[in-house]
């Protein structure tokens, strides 16, 4: 194959993009890398952690840094559906109906605690995620590009909450964990608060640039090879004695985007089998379910990672 890389005016946009995020999102390098990894995939964001570690910070600073239309919504379980995609009203002085756009109608949404709100809630943004369009009243609506639609939860805290179904989350591209900081890097947060406000993040993309990066993202060469690669990997999830649901086609096909966006992000205009590997947990954990043999307290995130890396192992790395 042909050894390629990506041209200085794509690296150099996206470096000033980390950089960016970099300066918000403190030692959380592959964090902010996989965040860029899924903005260029053209995929939907699902960051999952303890409160008060960055996750909306990050999720608002991903957002800012693309000079494009963002809205932040704050799920509750009083949220309606027609909160998230607007209400048809009627028009006294006009006589007539007319449709006011919801939140969804813009080009990042924040989905912040999105298991508070109830199923019904969470369902209207079904289609937009995958369909970048909504339908109301029988009446479809295309969306802007880009669209991405960033969602944080709480895994710890139960009470109130509705846990995302499976159609769901197939529709997040990635599931990250931001974790808690080194010293080192909560020393640079306790010392200057005032400057980590994702308000500071520099809009460093404009719209039309962001669409073209995701363009170059989408050329990028994957052999037939590693998508052989992937495939066993997928067929290896439905299979798995300890697993009751394995990864969809939509998976796969979301991993082979990722580790396009991945190679671009590297410098690269071919994916290695080192791109897969690192991104099959973020890609695929969220995507797998445990079967009901196994206890309740081994249903975690970190038994489907557990399960993810023992069967990269029993699959044959392509050369």
């Amino acid at each position: 194959m042909a050894m390629m890389v990506a041209a200085p005016v794509t690296l150099s946009k996206l470096n000033e993009l980390e950089v960016s995020l970099n300066s918000i999102i403190r030692g959380k390098a592959e964090v902010v890398r996989l965040s860029v990894v899924c903005l260029l995939a053209r995929g939907h964001l699902l960051i999952e952690d303890v409160p008060g570690v960055g996750k909306t910070t990050l999720a608002q600073a991903l957002a800012r840094s693309v000079h494009c239309r963002f809205h932040r919504l704050q799920f509750t379980s009083d949220m309606l559906p027609s909160d998230v995609l607007g209400v048809t009203i009627y028009n006294a002085h006009s006589q007539e109906f007319q449709f006011k756009r919801g939140p969804v109608f813009t080009n990042f949404l924040l989905a912040d605690e999105i298991n508070r709100a109830t199923p019904k809630t969470q369902s209207a943004l079904l289609e937009a995620m995958n369909e970048v369009q909504v339908t109301i009243e029988g009446r479809s609506h295309a969306l802007e590009q880009p669209f991405m639609v960033v969602a944080t939860q709480n895994p710890v805290e139960h009470h109130g909450t509705y846990p995302l179904p499976e159609s769901q989350l197939d529709r997040f591209l990635m599931r990250i964990r931001i974790g808690y900081p080194e010293r080192d890097a909560e020393r640079e947060i306790v010392r200057g608060p005032d400057a980590l406000h994702a308000e500071n993040a520099a809009a460093v993309l404009s719209a039309p640039e962001l669409l073209r990066l995701q363009e170059q993202a989408a050329q990028v060469v994957i052999d037939d090879s590693l998508v052989d690669y992937m495939l066993a990997i997928v067929e290896k999830t439905r299979n798995h004695e300890s697993l009751a649901l394995g990864v969809s086609p939509r998976g796969s096909q979301a991993l082979y985007r990722a580790a396009q966006a991945l190679a671009l992000m590297e410098g690269r205009e071919y994916a290695i089998p080192d791109d897969i590997k690192r991104l099959v947990i973020p890609v695929f954990a969220h995507r797998i379910a445990i079967n009901a043999r196994t206890s309740l307290a081994q249903r975690s995130t970190e038994l489907s990672e557990r399960i993810l890396q023992e069967i990269m192992t029993l699959v044959e790395v392509p050369l």
